[in-house]
């Protein structure tokens, strides 16, 4: 029996993939002028240097019409973005409900690569042949696997968004400190700051490497918000000495950019445990 996959576009998943694994992908809102459209129409151009860009996530009626399309003979997984950070979860949850037990709605607890990575882990299972429950077991595992670390060139984007407050962004500019970020269980954590780019992603490539397990196969991904040139490289670093199961650039939407601002360079990853250690533990 066929189990789908459905997801937001909040989990940055390349269109490759997408395809490949026959996932769907429900797209975030922009509201630019009063006027809302989806992100995936919006060029990026457009919304740099803006203050006044909301955004939000699929509707439910949104969720239940992609569902019913996309709904396997046997049921649908929708994983979503952290429900910390957006109404989206709750959305799929309303807009699912008359699809009763045929679609089960996962809080992934992150975003972005990290999301992706937990959306296929769940396809993995699903082409399997597994059935609903255990395709949602597999990604509930992976949600607990993944973790996400990210930089950006400098703190002006959270400045002016408030996040963070001005003396620290001119204290950062003057020392030329790199802010390094972790987002895990659905919240995003400061580490300690980087002197630089090129420091915060020598520590992103050794605690990938310091993570690895006897046995456990790697998927990783790195992300961007418009720096794919150093994406790139960052995830040549990390499969130069291991050998990744899933390895992949991905870029940030419109809608995750807004909150960032352009620069953002990360990676996210799990190293996954074998059948055979899932069936010894």
């Amino acid at each position: 029996m066929n189990v789908s996959i459905l997801t937001d576009s909040a989990a940055a998943l390349p269109s490759d993939l997408a395809e490949r694994h026959a996932i769907g992908v429900v797209p975030m809102w922009l509201n630019i002028d009063g006027e809302a459209r989806h992100e995936d129409e919006v060029p990026l151009a457009e919304l740099l240097g803006r203050a006044d860009v909301k955004t939000s996530g699929p509707t439910p009626g949104e969720f239940e019409a992609a569902a019913r399309a996309h709904l396997g003979d046997g049921g649908e997984l929708i994983c979503t973005v952290a429900s910390s950070m957006s109404a989206t979860y709750d959305a799929a949850v309303l807009g699912t409900r008359d699809l009763g037990d045929r679609v089960r709605v996962l809080d992934t607890g992150t975003a972005a690569g990290a999301e992706a990575l937990v959306v296929l882990a769940g396809a993995e299972a699903a082409e399997g042949g597994a059935a609903l429950a255990d395709v949602a077991a597999a990604a509930q595992r992976a949600s607990s696997e993944v973790r996400l670390l990210a930089t950006l060139p400098d703190l002006e984007h959270l400045v002016r968004s408030g996040r963070v407050p001005g003396i620290a962004g001119r204290a950062g500019r003057l020392l030329g400190i790199a802010p390094l970020f972790e987002f895990r269980g659905g919240k995003a954590r400061p580490l300690r700051p980087a002197l630089g780019v090129p420091a915060a992603l020598d520590r992103m490539v050794a605690a990938v490497r310091r993570d690895q397990r006897p046995g456990a196969r790697l998927h990783v991904a790195a992300l961007h918000a418009d720096a794919e040139d150093a994406a790139h490289a960052l995830l040549d670093r990390v499969t130069a000495t291991l050998e990744p199961a899933t390895a992949f650039v991905a870029s940030f939407g419109s809608v995750m950019i807004v909150h960032t601002g352009p620069g953002l360079i990360g990676v996210a990853w799990r190293w996954a445990p074998t059948a055979d250690d899932l069936n010894s533990g």
